[in-house]
């Protein structure tokens, strides 16, 4: 940083609004947040730069530290911002696929009882237990033993949601792997 000596009176004048000491700030700080937030997600690097400093002005005036101190909490903010911005955009995932693509028929209403069906209890015991033991447990609890998901978090020491959420990977996963299987099983008739 290259306020130095100026930096707390900088501060104090930031703190009661004066433009030209947030000006200061910015032009101080505005390149490095700018180049950290751009190699980490180019396209998206200038708003969260304006999400870090709209951040950073509702809590300037509870701010206390030196000029350093300030560098890092600007980039402490910029990083949550980024992590925000990745997590929203995990849950908002979209992964297009050509029409050609889809399968031909939906999936039934009853994802469970239809692979349990297509395939023996051994080998359905051998793909829950490959699963990983968090996702092979809740799977076992939920299907074979036909608790909710209230009563399987309660004897995880899970929320519901969270059982749930768990649940829904686990055959997810299971479904890729059964996919995978017919194919190399029987690759004329998958394709």
């Amino acid at each position: 940083m290259t306020l130095g000596d100026q930096f707390g009176s900088v501060l104090d004048a930031a703190r009661s609004g004066a433009e030209w000491a947030l000006t200061a700030l910015y032009r101080d700080l505005h390149a490095d947040l700018l180049r950290y937030l751009r190699s980490q997600e180019p396209n998206e690097a200038e708003d969260l730069e304006s999400q870090t400093w709209l951040d950073a002005a509702g809590g300037l005036a509870s701010f206390d530290g030196a000029e350093v101190d300030l560098r890092r909490w600007m980039f402490t903010i910029a990083r949550r911002r980024l992590i925000d911005l990745r997590r929203q955009q995990m849950r908002r995932r979209t992964d297009p696929v050509a029409p050609d693509e889809l399968p031909s028929k939906p999936a039934g209403d009853d994802v469970e009882a239809e692979a349990l069906t297509r395939i023996s209890t051994e080998e359905a015991l051998a793909m829950i237990a490959a699963l990983p033991p968090e996702q092979a447990e809740v799977v076992l609890l939920r299907v074979l033993g036909g608790f909710s998901a209230a009563e399987v978090g309660a004897m995880t020491g899970r929320r519901p949601g969270t059982v749930r959420v768990v649940q829904h990977r686990a055959l997810a996963r299971l479904a890729r792997d059964l996919a995978k299987r017919r194919v190399t099983e029987h690759p004329i008739q998958a394709m």
